[in-house]
C-alpha cells in the first residue's frame, strides 16, 4: 500500500499521525510526505532572531531529522506562503498537490479532518485543497487516489494543553491505527528533531494528547466496525 500525506506546515507530521506512520512503516506501506509551506511564518523566529528566510531553512533541516527517523520512503517540501494560504489562488495550491499525487500514485491520500483539529487557518485551507483535488480526479476518471482519509483527534474530555482542539465525534472515526511500544518511541524522537519547536511541543502537551491509537475519518465511506488499516477493504 502507498500512502501520501499531505500538510501545509513541517510539524503537522509529528504533532499525531507519526505513531501511525510508524506503524505503516513497519507493517510494509511506502510512506511519503507534501508539505505545502517550509514554516517560515513561526513566532520562533523572532526568539531566534532569524529571517522567514531563515527559519524556513531551518525547519526544512528538522524535517530531514523526521524523515530519517519514520523511515519516509519519500519527502516533498513546496514554497507556499506560511499562514498565507488562505489569500492564495485555489489553484495555486491545488495544482502542485496534483502534480506531486500523480507522481507518487498513492493508493491512499491522507489530510486534515474538516475542523483541521487546532483550527488553524492553513489546516483549513489544506482539507478544502486536498479534498477538492481528489475530487476532480475522481470526476476525471484517474486510477489514483483510491481513497481519501483525514487524520484526526479523538478525545473524550478536554486537553490540558496550551491549545484548544477539535475531535471528531467518535462514529465519524472509520479507522484506529495500533501504534506498537517502538512506533511510539518514533513519534517521541520525530518531535525531538524539532529542536526550535521544544517550548511549543511542550505547551501543546502533544506527547499525552496523542496515543497509541490513531483515529481517521474516511470521506465518502463508513466503516462499523472501525477499520485497523487504512488499505482494508479499498476499492470494495
Amino acid at each position: 500500500m502507498r500512502i501520501l500525506y499531505v500538510f501545509p506546515h513541517p510539524d503537522d507530521e509529528s504533532f499525531g499521525p507519526a505513531p501511525a506512520m510508524a506503524a505503516q512503516r513497519r507493517m510494509g506501506d511506502e510512506v511519503f510526505l507534501l508539505t505545502l509551506t517550509k514554516g517560515e511564518a513561526t513566532k520562533q523566529r523572532f526568539r531566534l532572531e532569524v529571517s522567514k528566510e531563515e527559519m524556513g531553512k531551518i525547519r526544512f533541516k528538522e524535517m530531514q531529522c523526521v524523515q530519517e527517523v519514520l523511515d519516509l520512503n519519500g519527502m516533498a517540501v513546496l514554497d507556499l506562503p506560511d499562514s498565507g494560504l488562505k489569500e492564495m489562488d485555489p489553484a495555486d495550491i491545488e495544482n502542485p498537490i496534483q502534480e506531486h499525487i500523480e507522481e507518487i500514485q498513492p493508493d491512499v491520500l491522507i489530510t486534515y479532518a474538516v475542523h483541521g483539529i487546532s483550527g488553524f487557518e492553513d489546516h483549513l485551507v489544506s482539507h478544502a485543497a486536498v479534498k477538492s483535488v481528489y475530487c476532480n480526479m475522481k470526476r476525471e476518471g484517474k486510477e489514483y487516489p483510491r481513497r481519501l482519509a483525514f487524520f484526526t483527534h479523538y478525545n473524550e474530555e478536554d486537553g490540558e494543553g496550551k491549545f484548544q482542539l477539535s475531535s471528531s465525534n467518535k462514529e465519524e472515526i472509520d479507522c484506529w491505527i495500533e501504534a506498537n511500544e517502538k512506533d511510539y518511541q518514533k513519534f517521541l524522537d520525530a518531535l525531538d528533531c524539532y529542536e526550535t519547536y521544544q517550548q511549543v511541543i511542550e505547551d501543546s502537551n502533544v506527547k499525552e494528547e496523542v496515543g497509541q491509537r490513531v483515529p481517521f475519518e474516511i470521506f465518502q465511506e463508513n466503516f462499523d466496525p472501525s477499520l485497523s488499516d487504512l488499505g482494508d477493504k479499498i476499492g470494495s
